[in-house]
């Protein structure tokens, strides 16, 4: 199985230790955990944005990223931060279009992106006038559209509606089977048991890695989220 995403005993003070991680390509991958375990740094270092202090060795495929040009950089990977904000009131189509920045030509897939998130219609409108779900929508068409094999989105689902919600989960699939890979943090762990491959953090530490089946025991969601989980005709949690 060719292998995605490396990360080598990656330590940030204060966030994560020592962690270590291999994720396979074609795969949707949910990173999961309580508030505070190290999603967001995970996923900023795996995408080659480490905060200060960082040590360990990211590596895309067999390249540590430090050896990857910044160009083909974004060529390879796309990042969606958990926060869309937008300080300029750019137009929605010029947003998605900056995803083809790395690529140097005139947009192509700018509109089947913006199509895929429901977009068409306020693409000439300033992003700082969307609602939250709508900016967030934003990003990852900007994401897709770079046509990145590594997608590593920061709770992509939070802000969206069901619908947009189950609409992106189809298309990290879509992408999976095309060869890319997707890796997205989330709190639902009843979405979570859908995925290919779960990442569980505690405490900064990677606590578990691999099928939701194996990851998502009632033990372990009793001692890490607080909660009783029991397996019906999907996950069912409840309040201990």
């Amino acid at each position: 199985m060719k292998t995605a995403l490396r990360l080598e005993n990656i330590s940030v003070p204060g966030r994560l230790h020592a962690l270590s991680l291999s994720v396979d390509a074609g795969k949707v991958v949910g990173l999961i955990g309580p508030n505070g375990s190290g999603k967001s740094t995970l996923l900023s270092v795996a995408a080659g944005l480490p905060p200060g202090a960082a040590t360990g060795r990211v590596s895309w495929g067999t390249e540590p990223v430090s050896t990857i040009a910044v160009l083909e950089r974004a060529r390879r990977v796309a990042w969606v931060p958990q926060e869309a904000r937008f300080e300029f009131g750019f137009t929605v189509r010029s947003v998605v279009a900056q995803g083809r920045y790395a690529h140097g030509d005139d947009g192509a897939g700018v509109d089947e992106a913006l199509a895929r998130f429901d977009l068409l219609a306020v693409s000439g409108r300033p992003v700082d006038r969307l609602s939250g779900g709508e900016r967030q929508r934003v990003l990852l068409a900007r994401a897709v559209a770079t046509a990145a094999p590594l997608q590593l989105w920061d709770e992509p689902l939070a802000s969206l509606d069901p619908r947009h919600g189950l609409e992106v989960l189809a298309l990290a699939r879509s992408l999976a089977r095309a060869g890319g890979t997707v890796v997205f943090s989330l709190h639902d762990l009843r979405l979570a048991q859908e995925l290919d491959f779960l990442v569980l953090l505690e405490g900064g530490g990677l606590l578990a890695a691999g099928a939701p089946a194996e990851v998502l025991t009632p033990d372990r969601v009793r001692a890490v989220f607080g909660v009783e989980s029991r397996l019906q005709s999907g996950l069912c949690l409840s309040l201990p």
